[in-house]
């Protein structure tokens, strides 16, 4: 799953390292094999066949990465179809737009609402029913999460909530998860997000 096909090397997949839960991504990207290393500056996304973006605080991100020039390298690795997974924050981020508007990086044809189920402690977990990573339910974790209220024609759903609330979704090679998979002991989302990546390293479709 993480090495290329001639076997050269295990797929380096970058995690933006400027706030929030990114040691919990390297940590799993680790466990499946993968060469998970911090990103704070736009050099050190030089030779990555992925990107991570973690939860954490929105507005302090996007702040961030203006700051450390990091928008347009990651907007340029997006739309080159470097496979790149937001979650949470993350997701926002990768979002057109987002209410209340904060500046996003308009690389997927999705729009979300920011805390769109109340402050930290209205936290809640659920079991999502994802086809794309196979049985059993993924025990989601939702921290200030936000929720995709609209997709574009070219993007999939992955996951909702029993009230039909997207919380999942997938243009090409870019995921956007409102909830963090990297807070459970269930590594299948990180899996599925180095099997996109192993695909684009083959140079192929999925």
């Amino acid at each position: 799953m993480t090495e290329k096909g001639d076997g050269a090397r295990p797929a380096r997949i970058g995690v933006l390292a400027l706030q929030g839960a990114f040691a919990e991504h390297i940590a799993h990207l680790g466990r499946l094999g993968a060469h998970a290393l911090p990103v704070r500056l736009p050099a050190e996304l030089q030779g990555m066949d992925g990107l991570v973006i973690p939860g954490g605080e929105s507005t302090s991100i996007a702040l961030l990465m203006a700051e450390y020039g990091l928008v347009g390298p990651v907007l340029e690795l997006a739309e080159g179809g470097t496979p790149i997974m937001g979650t949470c924050a993350g997701a926002i981020l990768l979002a057109a737009s987002a209410h209340p508007g904060i500046a996003t990086l308009g690389a997927m044809d999705i729009e979300v609402k920011r805390n769109a189920f109340g402050r930290q402690v209205d936290s809640f977990e659920a079991d999502l029913d994802i086809a794309a990573i196979g049985a059993p339910p993924f025990p989601a974790v939702f921290i200030r999460a936000p929720s995709i209220e609209r997709v574009g024609e070219a993007v999939e759903v992955m996951a909702r909530l029993d009230d039909g609330t997207i919380v999942a979704a997938r243009q090409g090679a870019l995921v956007a998860l409102a909830f963090h998979p990297e807070l459970t002991d269930d590594t299948r989302f990180h899996a599925y997000f180095l099997d996109l990546v192993e695909t684009s390293r083959r140079g192929g479709d999925r």
